[in-house]
């Protein structure tokens, strides 16, 4: 996996064992890990409940995939609609292939071809929304984007995040079966939405008779139900991803009763075989095991308040490095996750906020940390706390972060 060479520094992290919130690499050297699998770990490494929960699965009941449902499934599904308020769910191993298979339910039941995304949005490895906006505001392929299959105009209208003007300029072509979109953008840094955005995205997606698909993936960090539960959003689909399983690959995504009601009426649809909206190893019996684990006895609404405790005191100790030392950067927090960006004030859209990208300078942070014991999210300065996680390895970052800034600007830790 080339991405996991990215670490800052001439060699690659070798990973030699992990618990809860702590790494040790094949050279015996020990990290208060905030990366935490850029999501994937958010649950803590290998937690004690996942690791029963998968162990009773395939050593005692046997069966680690079968093309059968389990009654793991029916819980983790009741749970979800619990958490998010959708009724219906269907499993995945990635968020990549829920949103993947939403995306074609949302084209199939509306009867339009596009899908509306936001520049510098991230849905795993989606290709419809690997997507810019162009100086004429068109959908631009990213940079990056290996063996596009198409041309990202012929399936995407893009619009800029916080940009409700732009998202009704898009809709108004009249051929966007659905927008996609995270609730507050997370991986070109967190751009929070301004005040009555996400209300206004789903009054335009109601009146352009649009659906709206919410990814959690990374926003779950925001609560147990992430910002769908916290803010009282209005969603078709929700899709969420990578921590619900703990660390084994889970996904799934879920529909309200009026798509269900649509998708119903294509009697004529093969969603099982050809139509490819499954999978051999979706759902299968130890990934629906470590979610119920996972979702049962880990991410809990009392594990949530300590880490979202812990993420507002790792704001606020950023916040205050940046005050002493006179840097004009922000941080932006979402529950349980915190990332500094290199500009004040805080980016209000995509493209903003990839304007205050610096490489030099995330790299020489990002090195700066690891080489006293602390790991941030390869690719940006990304933090996120998990239960083991204590406000010890946040005030650890916290001083370290304001020696860094004293470096950078000669000045008094």
């Amino acid at each position: 996996m080339t991405w996991m060479n990215k670490w800052s520094g001439g060699y690659p992290l070798y990973l030699a064992t992990a618990r809860g919130n702590r790494v040790t690499d094949v050279d015996g050297n020990e990290y208060v890990d905030f990366a935490l699998g850029d999501t994937g770990a958010m649950a803590g490494h290998s937690p004690a409940a996942t690791i029963a929960g998968v162990t009773q699965r395939i050593s005692e009941l046997g069966g680690i995939t079968t093309m059968m449902p389990t009654a793991d499934a029916e819980w983790v599904a009741d749970d979800l609609t619990r958490r998010f308020g959708l009724p219906l769910w269907s499993f995945t191993l990635t968020a990549t292939d829920a949103n993947r298979w939403a995306l074609r339910l949302a084209r199939m039941i509306t009867g339009r071809p596009k899908v509306l995304a936001f520049s510098y949005c991230y849905h795993g490895s989606v290709d419809e929304t690997f997507v810019i906006s162009g100086d004429d505001g068109k959908a631009t392929l990213r940079e990056g984007n290996v063996g596009a299959p198409i041309d990202i105009e012929r399936t995407t209208r893009v619009a800029e995040f916080n940009d409700l003007d732009s998202v009704e300029r898009a809709l108004a072509h009249g051929d966007v079966a659905v927008v996609i979109t995270e609730p507050a953008l997370t991986n070109i840094g967190i751009v929070l939405p301004a005040p009555g955005f996400m209300e206004g995205l789903r009054a335009l997606c109601t009146r352009y008779g649009a659906l709206l698909l919410i990814d959690e993936t990374h926003t779950i960090s925001a609560g147990p139900g992430g910002c769908t539960a916290a803010w009282s959003l209005d969603p078709d689909i929700v899709v969420i991803g990578k921590s619900i399983g703990g660390g084994v690959p889970s996904g799934a995504y879920g529909i309200s009763a009026e798509v269900a009601d649509h998708v119903a009426r294509h009697e004529e649809a093969d969603l099982i075989d050809v139509g490819g909206v499954g999978g051999t190893l979706a759902g299968n019996a130890m990934s629906t095991a470590a979610m119920r684990a996972t979702l049962e006895h880990v991410f809990t609404d009392e594990a949530f308040v300590h880490m979202i405790s812990l993420g507002t005191r790792f704001r606020e100790g950023v916040e205050q490095a940046l005050i002493r030392h006179g840097v004009p950067w922000s941080i932006s927090q979402l529950g349980a996750r915190a990332e500094y960006r290199f500009r004040s004030p805080a980016p209000k859209t995509g493209s903003e906020s990839a304007a205050a990208h610096d490489e030099a300078l995330e790299e020489y942070l990002h090195l700066f940390m690891a080489n006293r014991g602390v790991l941030m999210t390869p690719f940006h300065n990304m933090a996120l706390m998990c239960p083991a996680t204590s406000a010890a390895d946040v005030d650890l970052h916290s001083s370290l972060f304001g020696e860094a800034l004293a470096r950078l600007t000669n000045s008094t830790a």
